[in-house]
């Protein structure tokens, strides 16, 4: 039930008034007005299930244990803190630093969560896992979980992103994951998605779905938000380390924005930290050819979340472009809705070829490919960084790498 514009005007008084954002959302799964659980009744049953086993497991020693050693043993945390000197060099201005989370097992962040909602099944009895992916960086990472885990995976996959990151396609099968081709509307992640839904709802006696953002019903944005919040507490540590003091600036790319929130959030109490999520600005901000929420976008709900979300003046989902699949999404995570209300992180874009000149740029300054996602905020950095203070540091969240996407950047570089 919407809360009246009366109470809404008071609760967000009281909340700016607060040192920082609660850092969990209510009963109800609600941050502010945004999330909650809007789902079929057949699911309510399973996510309550996975709520209460989830508060169970975070107040349990040996499961965050188990959790950390694998994070470290088998995914390869901590990531590095790595000060892009020669690329701050050549941008004159602010000193950046990237934070490596594409050197991660499997190239991305993703992995952080799906060996935590691994876990979880595990706990549940679960031993089939389902899971949508838009990149396959997150197909990727849970049929890895799966493998190490003996666990049966099914990753549903739109039929444009499978030829647009056929790599990954061939990484899940080898794998031993069942990559299931998704033809419906524009065949992307929001198709890949629905089906996903779709088979949970018909099997949620023996499956489990890791949601690859922090989007869905609840829990899923705080859980998922949860297992990345890493990426974050482990930058803390190192820039105060290496530097004796915070940033002034997080960017991160932001599509469900669970790279963004994990860096985010164990900084939001930091005021003195700058934070920027940058969007798909495909091929600029025209209706059907981007996928950024914020720019025109409205409050809606789908598949599972109330959030920010592109839809025309019927209610209909918008369709949305951009070159990197895991952004190409018409909502964003709910408590990104919810940050950007009270102000608290900024929300901006980057269009294709900004992200593709990013891409390019980022590879033969300083030897790292990033992958099309992380370039769009690559992109944004490389616009504000010549324009800051020479003592301003910045730390971009470099959530994958670019190897899924050589074929498909190298073919649109030399157009």
């Amino acid at each position: 039930m919407l809360v009246s514009a009366f109470d809404f005007l008071a609760a967000l008084g009281t909340l700016m008034q607060m040192k920082a954002p609660p850092s969990a959302p209510d009963s109800t799964g609600h941050f502010g007005r945004f999330g909650g659980m809007f789902v079929p009744e057949t699911l309510m049953a399973p996510l309550n299930e996975l709520s209460d086993e989830y508060e169970r497991a975070r107040g349990d020693g040996e499961f965050q244990r188990e959790l950390d050693g694998l994070l470290s043993d088998y995914c390869g945390r901590p990531t590095p803190l790595y000060h892009a000197e020669r690329w701050s060099k050549l941008m004159g201005g602010a000193k950046v630093y990237l934070k490596r989370e594409d050197l991660l097992h499997t190239g991305a962040h993703k992995i952080n969560n799906a060996i935590g909602q691994a876990l979880l099944a595990r706990r549940l009895g679960k031993r089939r896992i389902i899971a949508e992916t838009g990149a396959g960086q997150h197909g990727v990472a849970t049929a890895t979980v799966c493998a190490r885990f003996g666990l049966d995976c099914t990753v549903y996959m739109g039929k444009v992103d499978m030829e647009r990151q056929a790599p990954n396609v061939r990484r899940m099968e080898l794998l031993g994951a069942r990559v299931v081709p998704v033809t419906a509307g524009q065949a992307t992640l929001k198709e890949a998605v629905s089906e996903a839904m779709r088979d949970w709802t018909a099997s949620v006696e023996t499956t489990h779905y890791i949601i690859g953002s922090a989007l869905g019903s609840h829990p899923f944005p705080m859980m998922v938000r949860d297992f990345h919040k890493v990426i974050g507490v482990e930058a803390r540590e190192q820039v105060l380390r290496q530097e004796g003091r915070l940033p002034s600036l997080l960017v991160a790319c932001v599509g469900g924005g669970s790279n963004a929130i994990g860096l985010f959030h164990p900084f939001l109490e930091d005021s003195d930290v700058r934070m920027v999520g940058v969007e798909a600005g495909g091929d600029g901000i025209t209706p059907k050819r981007h996928a950024a929420r914020f720019q025109g976008g409205k409050l809606g709900v789908l598949q599972g979340t109330k959030t920010w979300l592109l839809a025309d003046d019927d209610g209909q989902i918008d369709l949305t472009h951009s070159v990197s699949a895991g952004l190409d999404y018409a909502a964003v995570g709910p408590e990104h809705a919810f940050l950007q209300e009270l102000g608290r992180v900024e929300y901006t874009y980057a269009t294709d070829s900004a992200a593709l000149t990013a891409f390019q740029q980022l590879s033969q300054i300083e030897g790292i490919i990033p992958a099309l996602e992380s370039a769009h905020a690559v992109a944004y950095v490389a616009e504000v960084a010549p324009k800051l203070p020479t003592e301003d540091i910045i730390i971009v969240n470099l959530s994958g790498r670019g190897d899924k996407d050589m074929d498909q950047a190298c073919r649109l570089l030399q157009e």
